[in-house]
């Protein structure tokens, strides 16, 4: 049977390849990141994972293929990344670049499935690879909305990220592993606790506003890390709201319409993906997620966009942005990247 989903975007076989579990890079305080050195006519990456942008002088990377400075920098998860273009040249930051503010090179500093301590964590990791910074942009928000729906007992201290079900699984198989009844240490029996139970009852999703609340003050805390961080360099940053496709329009464009349906019968969850997601996947949940959003970077004098109605403002009812409800078509990107221009004031 021949998939609509590869009919209309042939170039999302190419990210289901580069997602593909079974080649998963596992790093150290990360979890995961990237696909390092991928090569393909859709998209291509660093030794290190991170995508390339292309601009006016060529293309660039962390790895050696940059200008000593300054740069920009795009942050984020797999819509920042680029998931749904066709090329690397299509991507957000790459638009930014050689079209809507080429004055400066723009590096793609983003992971797939990233949430926002993973993001900050990147930072931490590479910065000291980095030239001088002058520009930070986000564009974050939606995952830790969407991760804020698993059960309270996998978020920990801060907050659940993609796959950690099985993080847990199989760190309890390890603990269970080492647990030996009777066993001494340093003379003494230790003590030995039986493996941890994980609820089996599915746990109730807590409501939208508790769902914001909980999403609001992890990204808070991880903004003020952005923020502190940057001001060692002069960098400025600015917050962008990663748009769902629910909170742009609620009547898709055609080919929207016909990829999503598919998507839906795919799932593998028996529900199409606006009643897994619930209140999250509704225009009114993405103006209050916002409006949050926009009271946490006023108080840290961070720049913040909802840039869902200004797209929605902007498009056509015909126009085709989205592959899927989270990830833009190269029109979608362009306009992005076009609005974000604008509204920053970028060159």
């Amino acid at each position: 049977m021949k998939l609509q989903r590869y009919e209309l975007t042939p170039q999302m076989k190419q990210y289901d390849d580069f997602d593909n579990r079974g080649h998963t890079r596992y790093l150290p305080y990360l979890m995961y990141f990237n696909h390092a050195d991928y090569r393909s006519d859709v998209l291509n990456t660093d030794r290190f994972g991170f995508r390339f942008t292309h601009g006016p002088s060529g293309r660039a990377a962390l790895d050696g293929e940059v200008a000593q400075g300054p740069v920009r920098l795009f942050v984020g998860s797999s819509v920042a990344l680029g998931i749904g273009a066709t090329s690397d040249a299509t991507t957000i930051p790459s638009y930014l670049w050689s079209r809507y503010a080429p004055s400066t090179p723009w590096l793609n500093f983003s992971g797939r499935s990233y949430n926002s301590v993973q993001e900050l964590i990147l930072m931490l990791l590479y910065r000291h690879l980095l030239p001088r910074v002058e520009e930070i942009v986000i564009l974050s928000g939606v995952n830790n909305l969407l991760l804020s729906r698993l059960p309270a007992w996998q978020h920990g201290e801060h907050g659940a990220f993609f796959y950690c079900n099985e993080y847990f699984e199989h760190m309890e198989q390890l603990r269970a592993g080492h647990r030996r009844p009777g066993r001494k240490l340093w003379g003494r029996a230790a003590r030995t606790q039986g493996p941890v139970q994980q609820p089996t009852e599915p746990a109730e999703v807590p409501k939208l506003s508790e769902l914001i609340s909980h999403a609001t003050a992890l990204t808070e805390r991880h903004v003020d890390g952005w923020r502190q961080l940057a001001a060692a360099t002069g960098a400025r940053v600015s917050y962008v709201l990663t748009p769902l496709a629910p909170w742009v329009r609620q009547e898709p464009a055609e080919e929207e319409a016909t990829l999503f349906a598919e998507l839906d019968r795919l799932s593998g969850f028996g529900v199409p993906l606006d009643e897994m997601f619930g209140e999250i996947a509704t225009l009114d949940a993405g103006r209050q997620y916002a409006r949050a959003l926009r009271e946490v970077c006023r108080k840290q004098d961070v720049r913040f966009l909802e840039i869902a109605p200004l797209i929605a403002e902007a498009a056509g009812p015909k126009d085709w942005l989205f592959v899927d409800r989270g990830h833009f078509t190269d029109e979608g990107s362009d306009l992005f990247a076009r609005i974000l221009s604008e509204q920053f004031s970028l060159s």
